[in-house]
């Protein structure tokens, strides 16, 4: 702990991953050094309409860039690195992480054309020192490979962030979480610990990973037709099952969806995934095999409109499509949000004869993520001074403040931060002591942060009630109306149905006209004004609606 109020104190600024599942994002910053622990994305919620992502606000980098020395990642899931290609494009630093992460993250940036980027390998033990910081990778069981918890070594003491975690003793990989050297640190000390949240709330432990590849097992057995597996392409140990059931069934494997051709083919290239020579066949090579021959790993488990599985359930793949004889296995489970989407589709699979087995019916999914028992044997170990729970919305921070507080840890130790908060450790303990510039920033198509609250109010108004367009011709010498009005509906009724309607609309701008006796002539804003306000009054007596009134005006 520092000593003294004129040593530089340690600072832990999240600025994602508090109070939402994703998008995260922890600053560590000691004295004039400054590094960053994942730095993530989160899908777009329905109240965002047209946008494609969601990405921390990095204002607080790029105002103590001169501090920035170094990214690290946990892992390389989505809501870890799906913000680096922009961040790192605008704040450019070494990166650190295990293989299959940077691998993860190199293709990122290759395709947003980010170069330049110092991209340094880890491996579980590796302690890298990064300015004031050594910063420590510690293996852990995850829904990926290369997952690992960090210990970061300050001159204040020993933060242990856990990433994100479960505690499996049967994995594929043979590599069980380092609870070793998690116990070492807790000997040794613990300033802090920064615990995932995200299964607080599911008592017990969470399955092994085996659970899946026995349950494989049991349905590829009783297949006699294709097999399509639907699960996210990150997991590369549930792909590797399937591929080793499949070759036991003397089946080939074909993979299906952008994303998981792009990370299957990652993995590898790293030897992180094996598929035996001439089991890996082609979208366009299916036809050349009977069905009891094949398996389809595809993208879709979240009911995605676009995704792989989606398609061929709507029959709008060009290669493929589901059928009556079809077995269809979703391996994963629906993220908070993606419920109807997902329902949608296995409604339709249904529909279409195809035997389709989800989570409810068999043990076709695991968490990734530790729950209770597992959870306190993180705290258990590292036996933590001070604790702030992470990576999750705020019941399940709650919750995990709770199991804390359940543990025998005074309350006064623990915080359930915000977003944003600049927490700072001193002698005097842990508090916070500012806030951070935080926040969403969108990215629609290649525009990063500009699309904003305006706009996304024009876009929710556009969908909820439609546009009305109002359009004149005025003789830009003498003010007088060459034309018009004329009234274009979008989303908001059908014109030629309408016509009493639109004739009303017509009739209450001629009448604001009337009274413009004299135009200023290029001026038209307060026309404009009045026009809007009066259709709008118009429409919501007649109908009750309020679409998007824009008069436009053409000077001529």
């Amino acid at each position: 702990m520092a000593k003294s109020n004129n040593e530089p104190r340690l600072r832990v600024i999240p600025l994602g991953g508090l109070g939402e599942i994703g998008m995260n994002m922890t600053v560590f910053e000691y004295g004039n050094d400054m590094i960053v622990v994942d730095v993530g994305s989160i899908f777009p919620r329905e109240d965002m309409p047209g946008v494609d992502l969601v990405i921390p606000d990095t204002t607080y980098l790029e105002q103590h860039r001169e501090k920035l020395r170094a990214y690290v990642f946990t892992h390389g899931h989505e809501d870890h690195i799906g913000a680096s290609p922009y961040v790192l494009k605008q704040l450019p630093a070494p990166v650190y992480g295990t293989r299959l992460t940077l691998a993860l993250i190199e293709h990122k940036l290759k395709e947003h054309r980010v170069s330049g980027i110092s991209l340094n390998v880890t491996s579980p033990g590796d302690v890298i020192q990064i300015g004031a910081f050594k910063v420590e990778f510690i293996h852990v069981n995850h829904s990926i490979t290369g997952a690992c918890a960090l210990a970061i070594h300050t001159p204040a003491g020993i933060i242990v962030h856990s990433g994100d975690f479960k505690v499996d003793y049967t994995p594929i990989d043979d590599r069980t979480t380092d609870l070793g050297r998690l116990a070492q640190l807790g000997s040794q000390g613990v300033l802090a610990l920064l615990c995932e949240s995200t299964n607080i709330e599911r008592q017990g432990y969470t399955m092994s990973e085996r659970t899946v590849g026995e349950t494989f097992n049991t349905y590829f057995q009783k297949a006699d037709g294709r097999i399509f597996v639907a699960m996210f392409a990150s997991n590369i140990h549930r792909i590797q099952q399937v591929v080793d059931a499949a070759v036991r069934y003397h089946r080939r494997v074909c993979l299906v969806g952008r994303s998981m051709i792009n990370v299957s083919k990652v993995a590898m290239q790293l030897g992180e995934l094996v598929i035996p020579e001439g089991r890996l066949l082609s979208v366009d090579d299916i036809d050349r095999y009977d069905d009891n021959e094949l398996v389809i790993i595809t993208t879709g488990s979240q009911g995605e409109p676009m995704s792989g599985l989606a398609r061929m359930a709507f029959a709008e793949h060009k290669k493929l499509e589901i059928k009556a004889e079809d077995m269809v296995i979703i391996s994963a489970t629906p993220i908070p949000g993606n419920e109807k989407s997902v329902s949608r589709v296995i409604n339709q699979l249904v529909r279409t004869g195809a035997n389709v087995v989800y989570e409810a019916l068999a043990e076709v999914h695991v968490s990734g993520h530790a729950c209770q028992e597992e959870i306190k044997l993180m705290h258990a170990l590292t036996k933590p001074q001070y604790f702030i729970p992470v990576h999750g919305e705020y019941r399940h921070l709650y919750q995990h403040a709770e199991l804390a507080r359940h543990l025998g840890m005074d309350e006064k130790n623990i915080l359930i931060a915000n977003t944003g908060d600049i927490i700072e450790f001193t002698a005097k303990g842990m508090r916070v002591t500012g806030e951070a510039p935080s926040g969403e920033v969108l990215i629609d198509g290649l525009g990063i942060g500009d699309v904003g609250n305006v706009v996304l109010r024009d876009r929710k108004h556009l969908s909820q009630d439609g546009l009305l367009i109002i359009v004149l011709a005025i003789d830009h010498q003498s003010g007088a109306i060459l034309s018009g009005p004329d009234i274009i509906s979008r989303g908001f009724v059908y014109v030629r149905e309408s016509e009493d309607l639109v004739e009303g609309a017509k009739t209450a701008v001629r009448q604001i006209l009337d009274t413009y006796d004299n135009i200023a002539l290029g001026d038209y804003a307060e026309l404009k004004a009045s026009i809007r306000d009066t259709v709008q009054r118009y429409v919501y007596s007649s109908l009750k609606r309020s679409p998007m009134i824009l008069p436009i005006i053409m000077d001529i």
